[in-house]
This record gives C-alpha cells, sequence and structure tokens, in this order.
C-alpha cells in the first residue's frame, strides 16, 4: 500500500494511511489475530455477521421498494 506525501505534510499521509487501512480490512484483521479464536468461536462470529449483512441488504432492498422509510438526511 502507498501513500503520497504532499508538501512535507505527513500527518495528512499518516491520516490518509489509516483509512485506506481501515477500509481494506486490515486493522480488523490485526486486532482479530492478536489472540487466538476457537474454532466454534469463529463459526459463531461469521454466521452473525452473516445474518447483519443479510439484513442490512433486505432492509435496503425494502427502502428501494418504499416499504419502509428511509434515513432522513
Amino acid at each position: 500500500m502507498q501513500v503520497l506525501v504532499r508538501d512535507n505534510n505527513v500527518e495528512q499521509a499518516i491520516r490518509v494511511l489509516k483509512k485506506k487501512l481501515q477500509r481494506e480490512g486490515v486493522l480488523r484483521e490485526m486486532k482479530s489475530r492478536r489472540n487466538y479464536e476457537k474454532p466454534s468461536e469463529k463459526r459463531a462470529r461469521e454466521k452473525a455477521e452473516a445474518v447483519r449483512r443479510a439484513r442490512k441488504a433486505a432492509r435496503k432492498l425494502a427502502q428501494r421498494e418504499g416499504l419502509i422509510a428511509g434515513k432522513k438526511r
């Protein structure tokens, strides 16, 4: 991963790098690999994540079809 430093502005480059790492999921993976996760816990976590994704997709579809109100802006 590469970040350009413009006008010797290292702080901005670090912010951009952190944002890129977060978008790629690197920080979450590093955090999860700190400790051992039992296979049963891993299955339960992945199943919960899948349920969460499915609910979110169903909610977005319902909003697009006008069945439920969308977010207020």
